[in-house]
């Protein structure tokens, strides 16, 4: 195998490596019904003008499965810790006591456990998208080698297949994980 091959081929495999992950950061996002640090990853806080992680300007615990409490490290970032978190469209909504904020995690119910699955089911539509875009890619740079054999090609393409069909196996793994999480009461 050629070095160009090799190196389109880890190109590839690199390509759809980061749908996979992009898909896990976007999974931790949909709520089970459990408190999760992780699910404020996304929140953008207006700190003095600059936009910064809410994990960076406030500490965020769990103190049980049904509570995450937001805690900001200076007492003025109470406010725009609450607005961001209010517009990061999370369906969370956090109360104040004056030194905290707290979010109880509300209950999921039936319906709204099966929209979490379809919308768990959307992220890796969307993901296996990402996945057979880089596939394509690969193939189309696997036909610009000029000095390629028809059986290196035929192989490359294979290889780039199975990289395919190893990725779309591990979002499916992923999802149905999430799902069964989702679906936990």
């Amino acid at each position: 195998m050629s070095e160009e091959i090799k190196t389109i081929l880890e190109e590839t495999d690199e390509f759809m490596d980061m749908s996979v992950v992009h898909l896990k950061k976007e999974l931790v996002k949909i709520s089970t019904g459990k408190a999760n640090p992780m699910m404020l990853s996304s929140v953008m806080v207006d700190y003095y003008g600059i936009e910064t992680p809410l994990n960076q300007v406030a500490n965020v615990n769990t103190p049980d499965p049904k509570t995450i409490t937001i805690q900001p490290w200076e007492k003025a970032m109470l406010d725009p810790c609450s607005v961001a978190i209010t517009y990061a469209n999370l369906g969370l909504n956090p109360q104040s006591n004056g030194e905290m904020l707290i979010i109880s995690i509300p209950i999921l119910t039936e319906e709204r456990r099966k929209e979490l699955v379809k919308q768990a089911r959307n992220e890796g539509e969307e993901a296996k998208i990402g996945v057979r875009n880089a596939r394509h890619n690969g193939i189309d740079e696997v036909k610009k080698v000029d000095h390629l054999s028809e059986d290196l090609a035929r192989d490359a393409e294979n290889d780039i297949q199975n990289l395919t069909n190893k990725h779309n196996k591990t979002i499916d793994t992923v999802v149905d994980e999430k799902e069964k999480d989702i679906m936990t009461v």
